[in-house]
C-alpha cells in the first residue's frame, strides 16, 4: 500500500510539474474551431496546421537563430571569465574574498526593471540598438554573478594540495586553471552552462526593450509579437512554445548524468 501510495505521488507530481507543456501541446494541436470548445481535453480533429503556420507565416527560423547565438555566447563568456574570477578566489591568494563575493552576487540582486532604463540609454549611446551583441553584453554582465559564485564553490571542493602540487612541479597558475582544475571542475562547469544557457534563451524583458527588428528579435519576444490586432492565434503561440522548448529538453537530457553530479557535488564529504 505504502509503494502504491509513493508512484501514485509521483506520477501527481510529474503530471503537475509537466501539465503546462502538455496543455500547450494538446493546444497546437488544434484547429481554431475547437480552442474555444468546453471541455478543452483532448482534440477531436487533430491538425500540424499551427506547426506549419509558424514557420510559413512568422520568421520563425531567424528568431530560433538569434536565440542561439546569443544564449550560447553569452554560456561561452559567462563560463570563460566566470571560471577564472571563481579559480582566481578559491585558490589565489586574494585579500577580501568575501567582500568581493559579496560585491559580485549584490549585482545579481538589482530587478532588471531598475536596470532597463539606464542599459538601453547606454546601448543606444553605443550604436548598439537592435543588435545581438547588447543582448550578448547585457546578458553575460547579468549572468556573470551566477556562474561566479557556483564555480566558486565548487572550486574550493577542490583539495588545495592538488593545487600546490602543480604549482610544485613548476606549472604556472594559469597551467594549474585549465590542465588540472578545468577538468576536476567539470560537473559544476556544466550545471553553470546550463543554467546560464536557459536564461539567456528565456530571458524577455532586455531582448523586448534592445530590439525592434527581426534581425536581432529573439524567441520570446518573436512569440509575444504573434498576436494581431483583432485576434490571438493561440494555436500558433502553442505550437511555437512546443518547438523552443524541445531544444532545452534535448539540452538538459543530453547533459543529464554531468547536471545531477553538478548539483550534487559537495554534498558528501568523506
Amino acid at each position: 500500500m505504502r509503494r502504491t501510495i509513493f508512484y501514485l505521488l509521483i506520477i501527481l507530481l510529474s503530471l503537475y510539474c509537466a501539465g503546462p507543456l502538455l496543455w500547450q501541446f494538446i493546444t497546437s494541436l488544434k484547429p481554431d474551431t475547437e480552442l474555444t470548445k468546453l471541455p478543452p481535453i483532448l482534440p477531436r480533429s487533430p491538425t500540424m496546421d499551427n506547426y506549419i503556420s509558424i514557420f510559413k507565416g512568422h520568421p520563425f527560423f531567424r528568431i530560433i537563430l538569434n536565440s542561439a547565438i546569443v544564449a550560447a555566447s553569452t554560456t561561452a563568456l559567462s563560463l570563460i571569465l566566470g571560471s577564472l574570477c571563481a579559480f582566481g578566489l578559491a585558490k589565489l591568494r586574494i585579500g577580501y574574498k568575501g567582500l568581493i563575493l559579496g560585491f559580485v552576487l549584490s549585482v545579481s540582486m538589482f530587478p532588471p526593471i531598475a536596470t532597463v532604463s539606464p542599459l538601453y540609454i547606454i546601448i543606444r549611446a553605443l550604436g548598439l540598438r537592435d543588435t545581438l551583441f547588447a543582448l550578448i553584453i547585457t546578458y553575460t554582465t547579468f549572468s556573470l554573478p551566477l556562474a561566479i559564485w557556483v564555480l566558486t564553490n565548487f572550486f574550493r571542493e577542490i583539495p588545495d594540495e592538488i593545487y600546490l602540487a602543480a604549482r610544485v612541479d613548476g606549472c604556472t597558475p594559469f597551467q594549474v586553471f585549465y590542465k588540472i582544475m578545468l577538468p576536476l571542475a567539470a560537473p559544476g562547469i556544466f550545471a553553470t552552462a546550463i543554467l546560464v544557457f536557459i536564461f539567456s534563451w528565456n530571458e524577455f524583458l532586455f531582448a523586448l526593450t534592445f530590439t525592434s527588428t527581426v534581425a536581432s528579435r529573439t524567441i520570446p519576444v518573436g512569440i509575444a509579437l504573434f498576436p494581431g490586432l483583432h485576434e490571438v492565434p493561440w494555436g500558433d503561440m502553442a505550437a511555437a512554445s512546443v518547438v523552443v522548448t524541445i531544444p532545452l529538453i534535448i539540452l538538459v537530457f543530453a547533459f543529464q548524468k554531468r547536471i545531477i553530479e553538478g548539483l550534487t557535488a559537495g554534498s558528501i564529504r568523506g
